[in-house]
């Protein structure tokens, strides 16, 4: 039998460290079949440029390592790559073992806040079905809200771990969720990428590129998510610094903070506003998924 190509640079922990299985993934979820072709190197996979065949390979993915019977996102909203959110929560689980005595903390009394939700609500599935964490998710988009409790209620395993939170400001991130005396173990962020619209939509267009398709309006848009989802005025550098600067008002409320930065460049910029806040700890966490660095960044004053 031959053995399992493993990915490079993922967590041992991460459940999609190995090449797509995708016969077992279509036991797991029969519909997937119909979206699995042999491509040019002779291995089974999918036309991932099409968004039908990402979102049922998200499917089948959710079904078949984390027991999620039900989930959906309505159209054009962003079906996050699963591998990468994975390896996120993997990290914040050592984070937080480095607290524990080495033991990373499992049960719904450790408490993640993840900002900027989606309507997918990727980081709470798996960051319950893994270590059994409860999550509030938090989002100013109302669609992304309403689709994540349609997630977390159709899924019995879900319920009663993840609690969906409206934003109603643009111009905060955690004033309006983070509630009086309530404590969180760890925030987490996957922040808005671009700067601007037009900035999102070329950064699709690449990815489509690369891909080999050639890119229109619709793909465009289909395959690239919602607005509030790829990029805030300032782009993912002024979101974090806003992040950060916020951040200090709930220093006793929230163990650890923690961001994505996908660009290294950010990260001077970064570290001066941590500095400026006076956090008492900083770490930077290389995240490598394929071809693609990336890295966390936590933080925390006491």
């Amino acid at each position: 039998m031959n053995k399992p190509i493993e990915k490079k640079g993922l967590h041992d922990r991460n459940q999609h460290r190995f090449l797509y299985d995708f016969a077992a993934l279509s036991v797991s979820l029969p519909a997937l079949k119909a979206f699995v072709a042999v491509n040019k190197y002779g291995n089974e996979s999918i036309d991932f440029a099409n968004p039908a065949a990402v979102k049922m390979l998200n499917k089948a993915l959710l079904k078949h390592h984390y027991k999620i019977e039900n989930w959906d996102i309505p159209a054009s909203y962003l079906c996050p790559p699963i591998p990468s959110r994975a390896e996120y929560i993997h990290q914040i689980a050592d984070l937080l073992a480095d607290s524990n005595k080495g033991e990373v903390p499992t049960g719904q009394q450790i408490r993640i806040l993840d900002v900027g939700l989606g309507a997918n609500c990727i980081y709470p599935i798996i960051g319950h079905q893994e270590y059994g964490w409860a999550f509030v998710g938090s989002d100013i988009d109302s669609v992304s809200i309403r689709s994540a409790q349609k997630i977390v209620v159709e899924n019995e395993d879900l319920k009663n771990a993840i609690e969906c939170r409206f934003q109603p400001s643009k111009k905060h991130i955690f004033e309006n969720i983070i509630r009086e005396k309530e404590k969180f173990d760890c925030t987490i962020c996957n922040p808005p990428f671009h700067a601007s619209a037009a900035d999102a939509a070329k950064g699709t267009q690449r990815k489509l590129t690369n891909l080999g398709k050639k890119t229109d309006p619709k793909t465009t848009l289909n395959f690239g998510g919602q607005n509030a989802e790829l990029w805030c005025e300032g782009g993912e550098m002024a979101f974090i610094s806003k992040m950060i600067y916020e951040s200090v008002h709930y220093r006793s409320q929230c163990k650890w903070f923690s961001s994505l930065v996908s660009k290294s460049e950010n990260l001077k910029g970064i570290y001066a506003a941590l500095k400026k806040v006076n956090a008492s700890s900083v770490k930077t966490i290389p995240i490598e998924v394929g071809n693609k660095i990336s890295r966390i960044v936590a933080w925390r004053f006491f």
